[in-house]
């Protein structure tokens, strides 16, 4: 009698997770898997981490890949900076240029995270973007993959910002 009720309340503690739909997107913090279904539509930090935590406790998310419900996606690319680096520049050259000619701004700050720069070397990485600016575009038709060599170039020379350059 008390394996069956056991089963059942199993069976009722999981039930609301078979209704979620399996087509919605995860939440690209927590990721994918049964937190990021428990607690999606929430706002703030907070829930952002019980979703984490949540998809970490159950250890759901290979399941969710490789079944494709819990708003993960089968299939696929793991995608590496050396991928997403280009893709950003080619979207945001013009602010990356101005940017880059100030030293400091949004798009560098983004483009700093996508190399994986480190908080203490960020001062180094905005002096020397803006320090070799006329190299990294050199005319007004520079294309962002022009740029994006020059930088890693640049960075593969610099002994503190080698180890970042893709």
């Amino acid at each position: 009698m008390k394996l069956k009720r056991k089963l059942a309340v199993s069976l009722l503690a999981l039930a609301p997770l078979a209704m979620l739909p399996l087509s919605a997107h995860a939440d690209p913090d927590a990721g994918c898997g049964a937190g990021s279904k428990i607690w999606a539509g929430q706002h703030g930090t907070i829930y952002k981490v019980f979703a984490a935590t949540t998809n970490g406790v159950f250890g759901n998310q290979t399941f969710g890949m490789s079944s494709g419900t819990l708003g993960c996606h089968q299939g696929g690319t793991v995608t590496s900076a050396a991928a997403r680096i280009p893709v950003f520049a080619q979207a945001n050259i013009d602010q990356l240029a101005s940017d880059m000619a100030a030293g400091h701004g949004e798009a560098l700050t983004a483009l700093a995270s996508l190399y994986g720069i480190d908080a203490q070397d960020r001062a180094s990485f905005d002096t020397l973007v803006q320090t070799h600016y006329q190299d990294l575009f050199p005319s007004a038709e520079t294309n962002s993959n022009a740029v994006i060599d020059s930088l890693n170039a640049l960075m593969k020379a610099d002994t503190q910002l080698s180890r970042y350059a893709v």
